[in-house]
C-alpha cells in the first residue's frame, strides 16, 4: 500500500520562524489558493510593492516552501511562485518548544494561523450574502465537545485528514477532467484541543457523554499537527 501523503513536517526552528512574519504567512496562503503567481499578482492582493513581496518569496524560498514555476517562467520575463508541497506544512509543538526561543516562535506562528483563518471567514461573514442561497446553505460552522483521551484525539484528527484528502482529491480530479461549472475555492478549518471550564465541577465517569453539536450554522488554507 503506498504511504499517505503527509504535509511536510517542520522539525527545524529556523525554518519555522520564516512564518512569523504574518505578510509571508498571507503570502504562502493565497498562493496555495493560486496555484501559482508573480509576485506583481500576489501584491496587488496584499497592498504591497512588488519588490518587497519579491523579497518576502525568496526568503519563503530559502526555506523550502515556495518554489519557482519553472512551466510558467520559462519565456524569461517575470518569475512565477508555486508552493513546494501540494500537501502544505505542518508542525508538532513537542518537536520545537524545548526551549524558550522556541515556545515563542511555535506560540506566535500558531496565533498567527488563527487570526489569519479568523480573518478569512470573517471576510466571507461580510460578502455572504453576495455568494447566495446555494452556498450560504452549503457553509458551516460548528462546535462539539468530546470527552476523549489524548491518543483517541490524535486519531480523530488522523481520521478527519483523511477525509479532507478525499474530498481535496475529488476536487482536483474533477478540475482536471474539466468540471469546473459551480466550483469555488472552500476553506474548511479543524480545531481539536483539550478544555477545562472555569467553576464547574469535574465530569464523572458515569456522566452522559451528549455528543452535541454546539450551534452548528449554515451561512458561513497548514498549522500544528
Amino acid at each position: 500500500m503506498p504511504e499517505k501523503p503527509r504535509p511536510d513536517r517542520i522539525t527545524d526552528l529556523s525554518r519555522l520562524k520564516a512564518f512569523t512574519n504574518p505578510l509571508r504567512m498571507q503570502l504562502y496562503r493565497l498562493l496555495f489558493a493560486a496555484g501559482s503567481a508573480t509576485a506583481s499578482q500576489l501584491a496587488e492582493q496584499v497592498d504591497q510593492a512588488p519588490s518587497l513581496v519579491s523579497y518576502h518569496l525568496r526568503k519563503l524560498a530559502e526555506q523550502g516552501f515556495v518554489t519557482a514555476a519553472s512551466a510558467r517562467s520559462a519565456d524569461g520575463r517575470e518569475r512565477w511562485w508555486e508552493v513546494a508541497s501540494e500537501e502544505g506544512w505542518g508542525f508538532r509543538e513537542s518537536d520545537l518548544a524545548g526551549t524558550p526561543e522556541g515556545a515563542a516562535v511555535v506560540n506566535a506562528v500558531t496565533k498567527g494561523l488563527v487570526d489569519s483563518r479568523s480573518a478569512q471567514y470573517r471576510a466571507y461573514l461580510d460578502q455572504s450574502a453576495a455568494w447566495g442561497k446555494e452556498w450560504t446553505d452549503a457553509a458551516f460552522t460548528s462546535e462539539w465537545l468530546l470527552d476523549l483521551t489524548a491518543a483517541e484525539l490524535a486519531e480523530m484528527e488522523e481520521e478527519l485528514q483523511a477525509i479532507a484528502r478525499r474530498w481535496r482529491e475529488r476536487g482536483k480530479a474533477a478540475g482536471a477532467a474539466g468540471d469546473t461549472a459551480g466550483r469555488e475555492h472552500v476553506s474548511v478549518h479543524l480545531y481539536g484541543f483539550p478544555f477545562r471550564p472555569g467553576h464547574l465541577p469535574p465530569r464523572t465517569p458515569s456522566a452522559p457523554d451528549t455528543g452535541a453539536a454546539v450551534s452548528p450554522t449554515a451561512g458561513v488554507p497548514d498549522g500544528p499537527r
